[in-house]
């Protein structure tokens, strides 16, 4: 038997504060888009909750789609049934069956909006409750912390019935605190960083710096697959693919020592800047993860992050790696990313990495390369733009 409802609760998040009915109808509208290839069902909507009307559809297919979609707290698959008594216990047996292994203990929860129902909700929990142990080989009753806990709801015009919740990817609802630009590497932590900053309300635009022919179009479209799991959580992204070969090999010319990276992580924050300029977005999101390498510890993150003004939000920051290997795992870019790719960073890596740069010296570094600025704008304006699609297909959008 196929549920008939799936209801949705939104998360925590969503339902505190005045903003409460802008990001309700955030939530509803990620969940009409991500739902958009099943055109049989039907929607309607009440306080802190939305309930589907599948009208046959699968509710596996479904859920595959809703877990994924943020500011939703849980869902569960509801079955109906009329205001009879025999009729509530028989459907909430099928309820219990449908979790397919009998657990070990329950409870039964019954909400009775419907008071004209002639049974109180004590009543029917023992009711509902006996029926399906009766029926159910093994099945204990444990009131305090139950395996499994049937729910009940008895409204004016019929019964719903649901013993399964299934969790929702929670956090903000997209782009309800603005929109940012993630620096996009091939590697583990920048997809990682950019699902925790969707996950708090932000719509991401992904930047890649490449540095052809040095890096080969297989590192591009290694990225390319990466952004394509992002917009799973993220609807369609805007990725910015910045050739980097100029400014590289210009740089390195004209100095080749220990702040080299130093100035080319400055060099790439700066054009990012850029774009985010070009694109209204008001931050840039890093995965820096404190002390992972040269450019990763704390005196040089200043450095770096100087070079621009906007605010530079790095969700990694105090994670261990194992903790950020099972975020990849989770959002399903961990094996993408432990691919073999050439990264445009170490392409011209010094034999020992500054680990803490002194700003009056990387600035007086970089005031000598009175080019630099043409350089950076050059790359702004080479800079290749494509959407890629929720669905994983790209399409061409523009060179700036």
């Amino acid at each position: 038997m196929k549920p008939d409802l799936v209801v949705l609760r939104l998360g925590e998040l969503v339902l505190k504060g005045k903003n409460r009915h802008r990001f309700e109808k955030a939530v509803y509208d990620q969940v009409r888009r991500v739902l958009q290839p099943f055109p049989g069902l039907t929607f309607n909507r009440e306080f802190g909750r939305v309930y589907i009307h599948m009208n046959g559809e699968s509710f596996p297919l479904l859920a595959a789609r809703l877990e994924k979609v943020l500011g939703l707290g849980s869902f569960s698959p509801v079955y109906t049934t009329s205001l009879q008594l025999e009729a509530v216990q028989a459907t909430a047996l099928v309820a219990m069956q449908a979790i397919g292994t009998v657990p070990a203990t329950f409870k039964v929860t019954v909400r009775r909006v419907n008071k004209s129902f002639p049974y109180d909700s004590q009543e029917m929990n023992n009711l509902v409750g006996g029926y399906v142990l009766h029926a159910t080989p093994g099945l204990k009753v444990d009131v305090n912390k139950p395996e499994v806990e049937l729910k009940v709801e008895l409204r004016e015009e019929q019964a719903l019935i649901y013993s399964q919740v299934f969790e929702g990817a929670g956090g903000f609802p997209l782009g309800t605190n603005g929109k940012a630009m993630l620096m996009l590497s091939g590697g583990i932590d920048s997809p990682a960083a950019g699902f925790l900053a969707l996950r708090q309300g932000l719509k991401l635009d992904a930047v890649h710096f490449h540095s052809y022919p040095y890096t080969s179009e297989k590192s591009q479209q290694k990225v390319k697959d990466l952004v394509s799991k992002l917009t799973e959580y993220a609807g369609d992204i805007r990725l910015h693919l910045v050739p980097f070969t100029s400014v590289q090999t210009k740089v390195h010319s004209a100095y080749n020592q220990n702040l080299l990276i130093t100035i080319l992580r400055r060099a790439m924050f700066r054009i990012t800047e850029k774009l985010a300029d070009n694109y209204s977005a008001s931050a840039i999101v890093t995965g820096e993860s404190l002390g992972q390498v040269a450019s990763q510890t704390l005196g040089s993150m200043n450095v770096i992050g100087r070079a621009v003004g906007l605010p530079v939000i790095q969700p990694l920051i105090c994670m261990e790696k194992q903790q950020i290997i099972t975020i990849a795992e989770k959002i399903d870019t961990f094996a993408i990313s432990i691919l073999p790719h050439e990264d445009c960073c170490t392409l011209f890596l010094p034999p020992s990495p500054s680990t803490n740069p002194n700003l009056r010296v990387v600035e007086s570094i970089e005031r000598k390369m009175d080019w630099l600025e043409t350089e950076l704008d050059e790359a702004v304006k080479q800079t290749e733009t494509i959407w890629i699609q929720a669905e994983g297909k790209s399409s061409f959008a523009s060179f700036f």
